[in-house]
């Protein structure tokens, strides 16, 4: 079916009612969805009477601060932990490889800004497993920290925070 005179008008009135396009093309007959929708914007049609979806509210009410957890008293550890030795940083000189020196069993830690003329690597021989010497390999892998046990009140504790 074309497009009459006098369905044009019954598409622009249920269009201003508010209908959508599915429902107007049911309405009308012999027309699809995309039809209706290719119509109303080679009519120019933009404002509705209504909306299709609701507005959402402008203000939101702001929530109640949650109440702050009283703390609870700890029990102090028989023995305490053991912290882990701390890496020694030293102001380190320039290496003896360049980028276009490095070989495979030379040890790659950077030494300086690599946007800088003097920038290195430090060049010393490395050990079998990694790509540092022994010295730099201290650095770059540090000791996996000791984890404390959890018991029931600690369990307690964490689920206290989601409850």
């Amino acid at each position: 079916m074309g497009w009459t005179d006098e369905r044009v008008e019954t598409l622009k009135k249920l269009w201003l009612d508010g209908l959508s396009a599915s429902q107007i093309a049911k309405q009308l007959g012999g027309v699809t969805r995309n039809a209706v929708i290719g119509k109303v914007h080679r009519l120019g049609l933009s404002g509705r009477a209504a909306p299709s979806q609701p507005t959402r509210p402008v203000f939101k009410a702001p929530r109640a601060p949650r109440p702050a957890p009283t703390p609870t008293p700890r029990r102090v550890e028989a023995h305490a932990p053991v912290p882990a030795p701390q890496p020694v940083f030293y102001a380190e000189e320039p290496g003896s490889a360049t980028v276009l020196t490095l070989g495979a069993h030379m040890c790659k830690w950077p030494i300086g800004d690599p946007a800088s003329d003097g920038f290195s690597f430090c060049g010393r021989r490395t050990d079998v497993d990694g790509p540092y010497c022994a010295q730099h390999s201290r650095v770059a892998y540090q000791p996996q920290q000791q984890r404390k046990r959890s018991g029931a009140s600690d369990l307690a504790r964490s689920l206290r925070r989601y409850i």
